[in-house]
C-alpha cells in the first residue's frame, strides 16, 4: 500500500521563528530545518510535500483575507494530496480554523491546523511532536473535517478556543469532546467526529472583511459607548452576554437602540461570555427584551466559529435576514 501524501502549507507562526535581537523574527531557513526533522522519520511518516509562503503571516496580523488565500490554497492543491496539514500562529489559530471549516464544507480529507508556543529550534519547543501528530492524522481515512492538533489531542476546529498563552495546552473546545487523544497511540472518538459526507461542497467567496463588531457587557456599560458603536452600521454585532444570555435592562434606552439598529439590518448576535454552555435568550427576565429586540442567540457556538461564520454568510452575499436564519443552522458541527 502506497503511503499517503499530505500537503504541509506554512502560512507563519512562532512554529517557524527564531530569537532575534529585536525578538522572535521568521527563520529564514525553516522549510529546511522542517524537511529535516520529518526526513530523519523516513518512511514513518507520510510522504509531504510543502508549500511555505514566501510572505509568513503573524497570526496577530491575520485578516479574513489570509483564510481566503490558505482555503484557496488547499482547494487548488486538493485533488493532489490525500490530506493537509496548515501550519499557523496560536493566536487566532482558532479563528481561521473556523473559517476554513465553513469555506471547505463536505470535506471529504483531513485538514489539521497546528502550531507551537515554542519555536521549532528552540530548548523544550513543542513543534516538533505537534506537526509530526498532525502529519500522521492527515493520513487518516477516518477524518474528513478541519481540526486542531496541539498537546496530545485533537479537537474540531470551529469548537476550538484559545485557553492559555503559557501552557503548553494552547486550546481547548468547552462544548465539544475531544475528536482524539494522543498517547502512544492516537485514539479517535469516533462518536465525536463528522461522518465523511458523500461530495464536497466547497464555497470561497471573496472575503470583503464585513464590519463586524464584538460588545462585550460590563457592569455599569455606558449607553453612549453602545450608541457609538451602532453608528458605524456595523453589519453585525456579537454581544457577548452574561450568562445563558441575559443583557442589562433596567434602562430601556439599551434595548431600543439595539431594536432600531435591528430594524435597520445589523445582525445583532447573542453569545456568553462563559467558556461552558449555550445560549438560551429569555430564560430570565432580564435577557426576555432581547428577542423582541431581534437578537439571534448563537446557542453553544464558539466566538472565533461565530465571527469566522458571519464574516463568510456575508461575503455570500446573504441579506441580514438571511444571515440571522442561517448562523444557527449547523452546517459543519459547528452548533450542537
Amino acid at each position: 500500500m502506497s503511503r499517503k501524501h499530505i500537503g504541509v502549507i506554512y502560512t507563519g507562526g512562532t512554529v517557524g521563528m527564531a530569537m532575534t535581537p529585536q525578538g522572535y523574527a521568521p527563520m529564514p531557513d525553516f522549510a529546511a530545518v522542517l524537511s529535516r526533522l520529518l526526513g530523519s522519520h523516513g518512511e514513518l511518516l507520510p510522504r509531504h510535500t510543502l508549500h511555505a509562503y514566501d510572505d509568513p503571516i503573524d497570526s496577530t496580523n491575520a485578516t479574513p483575507l489570509d483564510w481566503q488565500r490558505i482555503g484557496r490554497d488547499i482547494a487548488a492543491r486538493y485533488h493532489d494530496h490525500d490530506g493537509f496539514v496548515v501550519l499557523h500562529g496560536t493566536d487566532t489559530m482558532a479563528y481561521t480554523a473556523s473559517a476554513l471549516s465553513f469555506m471547505l464544507q463536505g470535506l471529504r480529507k483531513p485538514v489539521i491546523v497546528t502550531g507551537s508556543q515554542i519555536p521549532l529550534g528552540a530548548p523544550r519547543s513543542d513543534a516538533a511532536q505537534n506537526v509530526i501528530t498532525a502529519l500522521q492524522l492527515a493520513a487518516s481515512e477516518a477524518i474528513s473535517e478541519v481540526a486542531i492538533c496541539f498537546a496530545g489531542r485533537l479537537l474540531r476546529g470551529n469548537r476550538a478556543t484559545k485557553v492559555s498563552a503559557s501552557r503548553m495546552e494552547a486550546f481547548d473546545t468547552p462544548n465539544y469532546p475531544h475528536l482524539a487523544e494522543i498517547g502512544i497511540e492516537p485514539r479517535l472518538n469516533a462518536s465525536a467526529l463528522l461522518p465523511k459526507p458523500e461530495r464536497e461542497n466547497f464555497q470561497l467567496p471573496d472575503y470583503a472583511e464585513a464590519l463586524v463588531l464584538p460588545l462585550r457587557f460590563v457592569p455599569g456599560l455606558p449607553l453612549r459607548a453602545v450608541e457609538a458603536m451602532l453608528a458605524l452600521k456595523p453589519q453585525a454585532v456579537i454581544l457577548e452576554c452574561y450568562g445563558s444570555g441575559n443583557a442589562p435592562d433596567r434602562d430601556p434606552a439599551l434595548l431600543q437602540m439595539l431594536a432600531r439598529a435591528s430594524a435597520e439590518g445589523t445582525v445583532l448576535v447573542a453569545r456568553s461570555q462563559c467558556l461552558h454552555g449555550e445560549v438560551h435568550i429569555g430564560t430570565y427576565a432580564a435577557g426576555a427584551g432581547m428577542t423582541a429586540a431581534g437578537v439571534v442567540g448563537a446557542r453553544d457556538m464558539s466566538y472565533e466559529a461565530v465571527f469566522a461564520k458571519l464574516q463568510h454568510l456575508f461575503a455570500l452575499g446573504m441579506t441580514a435576514g438571511e444571515v440571522r436564519r442561517e448562523l444557527v443552522r449547523d452546517v459543519c458541527g459547528e452548533v450542537s
